[in-house]
């Protein structure tokens, strides 16, 4: 069962690849006392994500900054070489989103949005969906239909959600 309005996040570990090396934080420590944006896709250089999940949240990255957001977070269950290079292929670095990986899709799994197709090799993939989460717990959760839409999850739905 996905996660619910009003749910604390699981514990789970992210990690990223920084300039020292990989970076591992724990969704607690991400979210502690803040306001971020949480986004999940299917994965990294697949065509949706590329050309139309991530660069909805570059085009609204700074509006929702000025919202009060902190911090624009995309999760993939990929590996953090894999993510670290999309990120610059796309702009997303450039944007400010920071791109997280889930590799052994532990968060995607506690928070009920992994799908499996092991036809093209996906394996514990996120659906895709867009979320508002304050001090750890969801405010907004939006979540796509179908892996090939990107309509209720995209930077300016989150935008027009945000009081």
């Amino acid at each position: 069962m996905a996660v619910l309005i009003g749910d604390r996040l699981p514990s789970s570990t992210l990690v990223r690849m920084g300039d020292a090396g990989p970076q591992q934080i724990t969704v607690e420590e991400l979210t502690a006392n803040r306001k971020v944006i949480m986004f999940g896709l299917p994965g990294a250089f697949t065509s949706t994500c590329s050309t139309a999940h991530v660069p909805s949240f570059i085009r609204t990255h700074d509006k929702l900054i000025a919202k009060g957001v902190d911090e624009v977070i995309c999760i993939s269950v990929n590996d953090i070489h894999v993510l670290k290079e999309w990120s610059k292929v796309t702009g997303a670095d450039l944007a400010g989103i920071s791109m997280w990986a889930d590799p052994s899709s532990e968060f995607t799994t506690a928070i009920g949005m992994n799908f499996d197709v092991p036809l093209i090799g996906f394996i514990g993939r996120s659906s895709r969906y867009a979320m508002l989460v304050k001090g750890g717990v969801v405010q907004i959760f939006n979540e796509e239909t179908s892996t090939h839409a990107c309509d209720l999850s995209t930077g300016e739905t989150m935008l027009e959600s945000i009081a």
